[in-house]
């Protein structure tokens, strides 16, 4: 393991892509655990109005994204619209500050936050790029190493968030969160290398044609992991409800189900990439659903919450493939087109989450928190025949990479 990680070091600019993700990770947790206390209590929202808020925000980003996918691919320099995307993500934090009207706060964060999110797909595209020019025959693993420092970020910015908000209050936090995406901007500026060098074959292949969301068999993949997504949202409100509501646990039982399952989920997202060149992505997808199914399962008949416990390696693994192996699955099946196959997978994930995070407590609230595990594993099951389905396209029209090379 520690060779093939040494390794992906000798891809053109991996290392500022880890540094990279690591702080855009760690930037997002920052603020994203106060966020709704500061909107709802300084700014003064109601409970319904930051729904809208984050809702449209979201979309916003998957707007921008879906008008840049198909262009960054056919000569953009992904570099600058990297460092756009980075400067915009500062502007939206400083926003905050600055803006107090719901209104006008919606159109600047909706706006830079807009253009921000094209980031993480572009760095992804531009790391998928640099793996093609090196000649790596480890290009999943690649790629899923970078997905687990993201979450990683995850794991260490709410506690330097909680730092921070004590020691310097809401301005510290939003500030500091606008530092981060301006040290990124310029680390990018002076240290990512030009371009040409990387998408040469891009250019070259940009005639073979141009897929969308109207191909079969790149949307009902994309439909697939927007359920696997949403599902994984309404586990992570739920859960912490249906232990102390419906088992009578306690509130150590829900931070032991939270931190093991995010402590398991990078190893095992490591160690899945790892297997790229034995187990195909789409293979993984199929098994990641089977597990998930095992898993609502267990939930949906629990009745204590050591269970739940237990079941967070399974939940953890669920959670590994579809977001480590998840952007490898998607570049598979446009390797031509990797800005557009890393913009359907973030676009998946936050339509996912939005409809989760939405649709989590109207369920919850209408059939009971027990039965939402019910809803949740229907939702995996029609995931599951949906990419059984599009087996036929991968394994006929997609180049696997643990394919021996000659």
């Amino acid at each position: 393991m520690y060779t093939r990680l040494k390794k992906l070091f000798a891809i053109k600019g991996y290392s500022l892509f880890v540094i990279c993700l690591l702080m855009v990770g760690t930037g997002i947790s920052i603020t994203l655990p106060y966020l709704p206390l500061y909107l709802t209590e300084d700014v003064g929202m109601s409970e319904g109005a930051f729904g809208i808020f984050m809702a449209l925000t979201l979309l916003s980003g998957v707007v921008v994204n879906s008008l840049i996918a198909k262009r960054s691919d056919s000569g953009m320099n992904r570099k600058w619209l990297i460092i756009t995307a980075m400067l915009s993500s500062a502007l939206g934090y400083v926003s905050y500050l600055v803006f107090h009207n719901f209104f006008i706060l919606l159109i600047a964060v909706s706006l830079f936050n807009g253009i921000g999110a094209a980031a993480m797909p572009q760095i992804y595209a531009y790391a998928q790029e640099s793996a093609n020019a090196s000649k790596s025959n480890d290009k999943t693993f690649a790629m899923s190493t970078l997905r687990s420092l993201l979450s990683l970020g995850f794991l260490v910015g709410p506690l330097g968030g909680t730092f921070i908000l004590g020691a310097f209050g809401y301005e510290g936090l939003f500030l500091g969160t606008s530092a981060i995406y301006l040290i990124i901007a310029s680390l990018v500026f002076l240290f990512l290398q030009k371009q040409k060098a990387v998408q040469s074959n891009t250019m070259k292949r940009k005639s073979i044609g141009s897929p969308s969301l109207k191909s079969k068999k790149i949307r009902q993949p994309f439909i697939a992991f927007i359920f696997l997504f949403a599902v994984n949202a309404i586990n992570m409100i739920n859960t912490p409800l249906f232990i102390v509501n419906e088992l009578q646990g306690t509130h150590t039982d829900v931070g032991l189900v939270v931190s093991i399952c995010a402590g398991l989920e990078i190893p095992i997202m490591l160690v899945l990439g790892a297997l790229g060149r034995k187990i195909s992505n789409h293979s993984l997808m199929i098994i990641g659903c089977f597990i998930a199914i095992i898993y609502y399962t267990i939930l949906s008949v629990s009745t204590d919450s050591w269970q739940l416990i237990a079941a967070q390696l399974l939940q953890a693994t669920f959670v590994a493939i579809v977001m480590g192996n998840g952007l490898s699955y998607f570049t598979d099946l446009l390797p031509d087109s990797l800005g557009l196959a890393t913009t359907i997978y973030t676009n998946g994930s936050i339509i996912g989450r939005l409809v989760g995070s939405m649709g989590g407590g109207f369920i919850a609230q209408f059939v009971g928190f027990r039965h939402v595990y019910w809803v949740c594993l229907a939702l995996v099951i029609f995931s599951f025949f949906i990419l059984w389905r599009t087996r036929s396209h991968v394994e006929m029209e997609v180049p696997t990479e643990h394919t021996p090379s000659a």
